[in-house]
């Protein structure tokens, strides 16, 4: 242990090379480099991630931010003259699949295409960075959308054609509902069943019942109940303490997601806003977290690694460290300051992908 703190020791003086961020997110938002050319489908979601990141770094002014938001409405899969694809409704990730660029009604009946509930909870998201007052959200057909995934047991689809369902995209749900300010679009006391049921022996919540308890996963669980305004109700005290426990066991240096696995700066945010919202940040070693991250920085292109001499990972993952280098980075989570836009999400490799 003592070699790890003395690992470093030599990053305590680091600058924060927030110019070099700045210029990374830029770029994110221009082109994608070519290992990144997979998640075109989700492109939505790199989006989100380079305007929270830009949101952070309170440079926002570096985008033309009424370009970004009619791009962004014109993603959202509206309602055709007959409603019929009302299930359907929500934001798509890209324009891939053709549909004509458009920003206002009615829709196109497409085979292919409809919402996705992770690109709907960044597209709301962006919006509300951007400054928009999402009046242009359609949010009876949104959360008609959202309303047609949830599944018998509490979980959510991805997509109206399936996917996998889990706690993420309760999360993911949730947040939606908690923008549009209704909560008409999901089924409350199933999706609290679902969390309940994720809760493992050791305290912390896998991605369903009788999985393996994880860091992002116990994230998505928390901030749920917070949104949904029933983290109380839903959890006895003595069962908070130990997911309280549970997190702050998870800090070395940096955070790690599950026990015995290395630090990883992606759990600083996974596992610190998890604590933050359940009150117990102050008992983490704000400074041995901060040295980490800053070790981590790419020091010629900006981003940040998962560990120190490591490759800059996917725009996804880099406001996550800026969160913890914030002083009151992990109190947006809730929307308190950013709308929720603070809160991140895995979902950028696949139609619905691991965190």
């Amino acid at each position: 242990m003592a070699e790890e703190e003395n690992q470093f020791e030599e990053f305590d003086q680091i600058d924060f090379l927030r110019d070099r961020h700045v210029r990374f997110f830029q770029r994110t938002l221009q082109v994608l480099p070519e290992r990144y050319a997979s998640l075109e489908t989700t492109r939505l979601t790199i989006i989100f991630f380079a305007l929270s990141g830009l949101d952070v770094l309170d440079a926002l002014d570096v985008i033309e931010k009424n370009i970004m938001i009619e791009w962004i409405y014109s993603l959202q899969v509206l309602p055709t003259e007959d409603q019929s694809n009302l299930s359907r409704c929500g934001f798509r990730g890209s324009s891939h699949i053709g549909i004509p660029y458009s920003t206002k009604g009615p829709g196109v009946l497409h085979p292919y295409d409809s919402g996705h509930v992770a690109m709907t909870y960044t597209g709301l998201c962006s919006l509300l960075i951007l400054g928009d007052d999402l009046s242009r959200v359609n949010k009876q057909a949104c959360l008609a959308g959202l309303k047609a995934l949830q599944l018998e047991d509490g979980s959510f689809y991805a997509v109206p054609e399936g996917s996998e369902n889990d706690i993420r995209f309760i999360y993911c749900a949730a947040s939606i509902c908690y923008m549009l300010d209704d909560w008409s679009g999901i089924d409350i006391q199933k999706a609290i069943e679902y969390i309940r049921g994720s809760l493992s022996y050791d305290n912390g919540f896998g991605q369903g019942a009788g999985r393996e308890s994880h860091g992002g996963w116990t994230y998505c669980a928390i901030a749920s109940l917070c949104l949904m305004g029933r983290l109380e109700e839903a959890l006895s005290q003595r069962e908070l303490d130990r997911i309280r426990r549970w997190c702050i066991m998870r800090q070395q240096t940096g955070f790690h997601g599950r026990p015995n696995k290395p630090v990883d700066t992606c759990y600083s945010f996974w596992v610190g806003a998890t604590l933050e919202l359940l009150d117990v940040f102050q008992y983490t070693n704000f400074e041995k977290n901060r040295s980490f991250i800053l070790s981590t920085q790419d020091r010629l292109v900006g981003g940040f690694a998962k560990w120190p001499d490591s490759h800059p990972g996917s725009p996804r993952s880099q406001e996550t460290e800026l969160l913890t280098l914030q002083g009151d980075g992990l109190k947006a989570t809730l929307g308190q300051n950013r709308h929720c836009t603070q809160s991140l999400l895995n979902i950028t490799e696949q139609n619905s992908v691991c965190i």
